[in-house]
């Protein structure tokens, strides 16, 4: 009789003994030296199995059999775009430089003006040509007016007739200001003023603001449409209520007071605007 196996026999197990502590393992692909010579500027490839050849630089790496895609590092910054920067801030603080210490303009010499012009020329050629299309929301704003050519004609109206400024009539210019708002298309010139008046009496402060609407017209002219004027006095008299001056009648309108004007937008960032108006005025603001 053949001999039969008890079904409650344990299993045999063969013992063997442990492996080393640690154990070399062999790399599964060639190992290669690659120099770049791929045209794609910056270009990693990058296996599915997660190798990868970056070939900027002399590296070792492991070549994968499997395909290979392409993945673009991000490209660094152009050193003629860090150049131009570089020479539009600097072009900037030269404009601003020069239009300091002239008081709006009010105390421009000729040649002032001629610096503040070339200087605002280099600018403008610098930062290229302005599209109000695609960067209307740079014009909201309060923008203080740091100097005005037609200021030297010694006249509030710039180069448009306006009252005299000095001994004439004892006005004194304070800050202007342009306040806009892109979504209503507000557009208002705010001129603070002292009034002088017979001593002993305190000057009088007021502010005026003419109330425009602006539309485009192009890709960087402006047109301004005049509305009313407001002024409102300060300091001591604060508590008066603002007095709307009446509009001149269109039949009594001077033919070059028309109620509207244009200008272009020759400059434009962040924080500060260059524009020239339609009678050559150049004007500088700055974001207040």
């Amino acid at each position: 009789m053949a001999p039969v196996s008890s079904p409650l026999q344990p299993p045999v197990f063969s013992l063997s003994p442990p492996p080393p502590p640690f154990a070399k393992c062999k790399l599964p692909s060639k190992v290669h030296t690659v120099h770049r010579i791929s045209p794609i500027p910056h270009e990693t490839r990058t296996g599915r199995d997660g190798s990868y050849t970056h070939h900027r630089q002399r590296s070792v790496v492991l070549r994968s059999a499997l395909d290979e895609i392409y993945v673009l590092d991000p490209p660094p910054s152009s050193p003629y775009e860090e150049g131009k920067t570089e020479s539009i801030a600097s072009l900037k603080l030269k404009l601003l430089s020069v239009v300091s210490g002239l008081n709006r303009g009010l105390a421009a010499s000729e040649d002032d003006q001629q610096k503040a012009d070339a200087a605002a020329k280099d600018l403008e050629a610098a930062g290229g040509l302005v599209d109000l299309s695609k960067d209307i929301d740079k014009l909201q704003g309060r923008w203080k007016l740091i100097y005005s050519s037609a200021f030297s004609s010694r006249t509030l109206g710039g180069s448009r007739p306006g009252p005299p400024t000095g001994r004439l009539l004892p006005i004194t210019l304070g800050q202007v200001f342009q306040r806009i708002d892109v979504l209503s298309k507000d557009f208002d010139n705010i001129v603070e003023l002292e009034l002088g008046v017979p001593w002993p009496l305190q000057p009088v402060e007021v502010t005026a603001t003419l109330a425009h609407k602006f539309e485009l017209v192009g890709s960087a002219k402006i047109k301004i449409t005049f509305e009313k004027t407001t002024v409102k006095t300060t300091g001591n008299l604060s508590q008066l209520p603002p007095l709307e001056v009446p509009q001149i009648p269109d039949a009594l309108r001077p033919p070059s007071n028309t109620g509207s004007g244009e200008f272009e937008v020759t400059y434009l960032d962040a924080d500060t605007r260059v524009t020239r108006g339609d009678r050559s005025e150049l004007r500088v603001f700055v974001l207040s």
